[in-house]
């Protein structure tokens, strides 16, 4: 029997972005928001595959060397809670096309690949805090932080000594915008 493994593709946020959104969650959150995630964790899920076999990882590494997408920007300007799930998120007051269309392929083929796909429309963010199950009082805006996205990449959820760590397994270049404007944010 082939192990399986909890897996997602994403967008990885540079480094320094990473940091700055660290120092700002801190200075407009109280600690008390609910359990932060770890600066290495942040990260904007495209599709979320759930536990997947070594056969399917392959189909769907396969898979993701074919794509053509054009990279993109987008800005982080937007905050929010959904209490339901306890999640405080960072995103986006509109998404740019690029991104739509790279997490709607990926989406569309996890479920050809057997990878149950969420009914719910995609919603870009990055999560800041996680069992956020009471009320949160959100920041009357972001900084806005702009991110130019050039690649996608693979990554395990693992769970290990009471934490969970992502680990990037493959990751993708996307295709350069040269001659053609950005697009609108």
């Amino acid at each position: 029997m082939t192990a399986s493994r909890r897996l997602f593709f994403a967008l990885a946020l540079p480094e320094a972005i990473g940091h700055q959104i660290i120092q700002w969650r801190a200075e407009q959150f109280p600690m008390e928001t609910g359990r932060p995630v770890a600066e290495g964790n942040l990260h904007l899920t495209l599709a979320f595959l759930g536990e997947v076999s070594a056969d399917k990882e392959r189909a769907l590494i396969n898979a993701a060397i074919r794509l053509q997408q054009k990279s993109f920007n987008f800005a982080l300007d937007d905050c929010g809670h959904w209490p339901g799930s306890g999640v405080v998120w960072l995103g986006m007051r509109r998404a740019p096309r690029g991104l739509l269309q790279l997490a709607q392929w990926l989406r569309s083929r996890a479920a050809r690949n057997g990878c149950y796909q969420s009914p719910l429309p995609f919603h870009p963010h990055i999560t800041l805090f996680r069992q956020a199950n009471n009320a949160v009082a959100l920041p009357p805006g972001t900084p806005g932080w702009h991110v130019d996205t050039h690649g996608f990449g693979l990554y395990a959820s693992i769970y290990q000594h009471g934490r969970t760590r992502y680990e990037l397994l493959e990751n993708w270049p996307l295709a350069s915008r040269e001659g053609s404007a950005p697009e609108s944010l």
